[in-house]
C-alpha cells in the first residue's frame, strides 16, 4: 500500500490572506459637496487541500451590504443594501407555502 502525501495547504492560505483584508470589506471612500460615503461588504472566504487530483483550492466572494455616510457636519449614518433577490425568493417560498396548504386542505375534502 503506498501513502500519498498531501500538499502544503500553506501557499493557498497564504494567497487567500492576500485576497482579503481591510479593503475587501470596506471599500474607498467617497468625497462629494463636504460627505462622504464608505461602501461596506460582506466578505467569505474558503479553502481546502487534499490528496485528490493533487487538491487545494481558494475562493472569495463578495456581497454588498451597505455604506456608511458621513456628512459634512460629522453625523454618521448607516444604510443597508437592499438585496431584491433574496426579497424575490422570500416571496417565492411564502407563495410555495400557500400553494402546498391549499393543495393538502383540498385533498383533504
Amino acid at each position: 500500500m503506498t501513502q500519498q502525501s498531501s500538499p502544503d495547504p500553506r501557499p493557498a492560505v497564504d494567497q487567500l490572506a492576500d485576497r482579503i483584508g481591510r479593503d475587501q470589506v470596506f471599500g474607498a471612500p467617497v468625497e462629494q459637496a463636504g460627505a462622504v460615503v464608505v461602501p461596506v461588504a460582506r466578505v467569505r472566504a474558503g479553502g481546502g487541500s487534499g490528496p485528490g487530483r493533487r487538491g487545494q483550492g481558494t475562493g472569495v466572494v463578495a456581497r454588498p451590504v451597505g455604506a456608511f455616510s458621513i456628512s459634512a457636519d460629522g453625523k454618521v449614518s448607516w444604510h443597508p443594501a437592499v438585496d431584491v433577490n433574496r426579497i424575490v425568493l422570500g416571496g417565492q417560498l411564502a407563495l410555495l407555502g400557500v400553494v402546498a396548504i391549499a393543495g393538502f386542505v383540498a385533498r383533504r375534502r
